[in-house]
């Protein structure tokens, strides 16, 4: 764990653009949830007219405002997990899991104290699926990558010896 932990302070300073990208997606992640909200009635009332043209049309039909809530929170959680995941490297998915899950549970439990935000479990639940499949496709996308990795160390541990 230790180790995993050293790593990370190695792959902020390895890769700065990437902290900046992640740090810049995280602070727009906690503006999105965590600034006071006056006009939530205005985004409901939009919301529900994006929803009612695509149902004219005969697209999303199953999706009511609810749903569509929820499945608005798994899109937005989805670039964290990835972007933790990239930043932790393939072996630390659990750290990138946890953190996404702890900033979840920080932001539904700060929303408590914010005007016009109402803390909901079911956030909880799509913030951390959204999260998991980020970092998913994120080791997906990174496996040829982190497996040359492996492959090339492999190989230099057996050279040593030889």
């Amino acid at each position: 764990m230790l180790g995993a932990v050293r790593q990370t302070g190695r792959m902020f300073h390895r890769h700065p653009f990437l902290s900046l990208l992640t740090g810049a997606y995280l602070v727009f992640v906690g503006w999105l949830t965590l600034t006071p909200q006056d006009d939530h009635n205005r985004q409901a009332q939009l919301a529900e007219r994006i929803l009612t043209e695509l149902h004219e049309r005969g697209y999303a039909e199953s999706i009511d405002y609810s749903r569509f809530e929820f499945l608005a929170n798994i899109a937005l959680f989805v670039p964290v997990g990835m972007f933790l995941l990239l930043l932790f490297g393939a072996g630390g998915w659990w750290l990138a899991l946890i953190a996404s899950f702890a900033m979840t549970a920080g932001i539904e439990s700060l929303q408590h104290e914010i005007p016009g935000r109402v803390p909901d479990d079911r956030d909880l639940v799509a913030n951390g699926t959204g999260a998991a499949i980020g970092i998913v496709i994120a080791l997906v996308l990174t496996l040829p990558a982190t497996l040359r990795r492996r492959r090339r160390r492999r190989e230099r541990a057996a050279a040593r010896f030889a």
